[in-house]
């Protein structure tokens, strides 16, 4: 059986937790018996290829433009290697740890489909790799995220051959072939056809988008978060939240925040001090009053992108590839379309999320529009700025969002001598959607900082008991209302806690939500 930290590489696909725990959090990989017999069987089909006299794209061909070169047996071995060797021509700066293990984890679930035609050795190789620990040096520039992610996968594909760089367990710069010796993993000698099925597919791309979505799921539950407390801070009403209400809009991304929002505003005696017949205000700014609309927006987004990504995870990426009929047939499986649409997608509402935070923010911040708190919050207000330079920084991140929001995947540029005329760039979507995501947790954090110190402000009026617990946790970290301080190591601890979930979790302690 599997423990906990194992996960088992079958010819079904993964679930995207499992993706999740071996990328973030180290997790061992283990080849099922099932996943050996379909390798075995994929490459018998393989070899009888290789012996016939019809030329094989990939086994007895060139590549790409290179196609229609028929190559001699004895010149095979030599083509797989050239293969790798001229296609990791990666650039630029290194991607992420978890980056990499997650493509080698959904490469190697490919390869245990049995359509691939590798050998066992290959295959359990890439599995020692990844439980080893061991990292190759992926580049940030090389995918056209057609015909796969070619060069990042060919950097992986090159170390298992002991060449080129890594990084170890403890993540120090070495040598391939110094990694792999110290591993005790013997480095694979490529037979046919293997180095293409070692790097033809989407698997980087996809591996960063089951990272984004596993991220925005938490952060968009956040975002309910600080808009409550940002509704209570700025003396807004909870009314435009009602269940019968949102009912009249069945978006169920809406009705979700819609029923967060209630949640984490129940029993707040903020929201309760200005619902009499004194309170003159007939409605809400937008963005608080339009939270769940934003939100739920968002949330069905991601629901979408979960959907496709599942698909992603199910389907065999490979060109050519091995059907159970015995035959081996090009395809164009590897475009990355379904993938970068997705990621692109993802950006836009990550990029509308922060967008109306940033709003929500500055409103707190506005003696004109915060209804009786002091200018920027400030502790004596022209001695002090408060959190003036606070929403700078925020209005500067959500600016960077909209332009990460200019979609990739309609940036199609030819390649290889026009063969592959049209790609997705579906990797330049994912690449830029990681840093969309880093972004909104900074946009959210400074609203989650500026509402605790608002809310703090309201006193003797209590915040609601869940929008209490955030506030609590913020001030484990971060001082209450004051004079001056240095700011930037104070909204970096509360980035923190958004990323790392911490004051998720002791909200939902108090308030569940979906």
């Amino acid at each position: 059986m599997p423990t906990a930290d194992e996960v088992l590489v079958g010819p079904w696909p993964p679930t995207a937790a499992e993706v999740v725990s071996v990328a973030r959090a180290g997790a061992t990989v283990r080849l099922t018996d099932d996943a050996l017999k379909a390798v075995l069987a994929g490459r018998r089909r393989v070899d009888a290829l290789a012996a016939a006299e019809t030329p094989a794209y990939g086994v007895s061909t060139g590549f790409g433009a290179l196609a229609t070169r028929h190559i001699a047996p004895e010149l095979r071995a030599r083509l797989q290697k050239s293969l790798i060797r001229s296609h990791a021509a990666g650039a630029g700066p290194e991607v992420e740890r978890e980056v990499v293990r997650a493509l080698m984890l959904l490469r190697l679930r490919t390869l245990a489909s049995g359509h691939t035609g590798v050998r066992v050795e290959t295959a359990q190789a890439l599995a020692a790799l990844l439980n080893a620990g061991i990292t190759p040096v992926v580049h940030e520039y090389g995918s056209l995220g057609c015909s796969g992610d070619l060069a990042p996968l060919s950097h992986v594909a090159l170390a298992l051959m002991g060449e080129g760089s890594v990084r170890d367990a403890a993540g120090t710069l070495t040598t391939a072939d110094s990694a792999l010796l110290a591993a005790g993993i013997r480095p694979i000698d490529l037979a046919a056809k293997e180095g293409l099925a070692l790097i033809n597919g989407t698997d980087g791309m996809l591996g960063m988008l089951l990272l984004a979505c596993h991220d925005l799921d938490a952060l968009l539950r956040t975002a309910d978060l600080t808009a409550s407390m940002s509704v209570e801070a700025l003396l807004g009403t909870d009314r435009v939240f009602a269940a019968d209400l949102q009912r009249l809009r069945p978006h169920p991304g809406q009705a979700a925040a819609a029923a967060n929002m209630r949640a984490l505003l129940a029993d707040s005696s903020i929201i309760a001090s200005h619902r009499g017949p004194d309170c003159t205000r007939v409605q809400d700014a937008y963005s608080l009053r339009c939270a769940p609309q934003v939100a739920g927006a968002a949330r069905d987004t991601l629901s979408h992108a979960v959907t496709v990504a599942e698909r992603e995870l199910a389907s065999v990426i490979d060109n050519p590839v091995v059907l159970d009929d015995g035959r081996v047939e090009s395809n164009g499986h590897f475009h990355g379309a379904p993938v970068g649409y997705v990621l692109d997608f993802l950006a836009i509402a990550v990029a509308d999320v922060a967008s109306i935070s940033e709003r929500r923010t500055d409103r707190m911040l506005d003696v004109a529009r915060s209804h009786g708190l002091p200018a920027f919050l400030a502790d004596d207000p022209g001695v002090d700025s408060g959190h003036m330079i606070a929403q700078y920084t925020q209005a500067a991140v959500v600016s960077e969002l909209k332009r990460l929001a200019a979609p990739a995947s309609v940036d199609s540029i030819p390649s290889s001598a026009m063969q592959e005329d049209h790609v997705s760039m579906g990797w330049s979507a994912a690449r830029k959607l990681r840093r969309a995501v880093d972004g909104l947790t900074t946009v959210l954090a400074v609203e989650l900082l500026t509402a605790s110190r608002a809310l703090e402000l309201r006193a003797p009026l209590r915040p609601a008991p869940a929008t209490a617990a955030a506030v609590a946790v913020v001030r484990e970290r971060v001082a209450g209302p004051g004079p001056d301080r240095y700011l930037a190591p104070e909204i970096a601890a509360a980035a923190e806690l958004v990323a790392d979930g911490t004051v998720l979790s002791a909200v939902e302690a108090v308030a569940p939500l979906s």
